[in-house]
């Protein structure tokens, strides 16, 4: 019986709201509110996923294995903890495997007649 009480209180709590919210603001101003919140509902898990996303690349950019051992470190060591071999971060290593001739391109320049 209560359960019914409770029910017919929040029902009758929305109706009240909605008959003094509706003069003074006008119905617009309910569809436009309503449309608001459904928006926020939308927009904050995606916002909440590409903090993910950003979160995770920042963490995976600082990851280095060992070329010796294969252990993984967080990148805060220059040395392996495991085996004591030099570690070199993944911009170091880019940078150190790409030959000049790579990553120029030559272009020749032709006259058209």
């Amino acid at each position: 019986m209560s359960y019914f009480l409770n029910i017919n209180k929040n029902l009758l709590f929305f109706s009240l709201v909605i008959l003094i919210i509706l003069p003074i603001f006008g119905f617009k101003f309910l569809i436009s509110f309503l449309g608001n919140i459904l928006l926020l509902l939308l927009l904050i898990p995606i916002l909440i996923l590409v903090l993910i996303f950003l979160g995770f690349n920042s963490y995976k950019s600082k990851i280095n294995i060992c070329s010796n051992c294969g252990a993984i470190d967080l990148g805060f060591n220059e040395k392996c903890l495991k085996c004591g071999a030099d570690l070199e971060s993944k911009s170091q290593k880019r940078k150190s495997d790409e030959k000049p001739s790579e990553s120029t391109i030559e272009i020749k320049a032709e006259e058209i007649k």
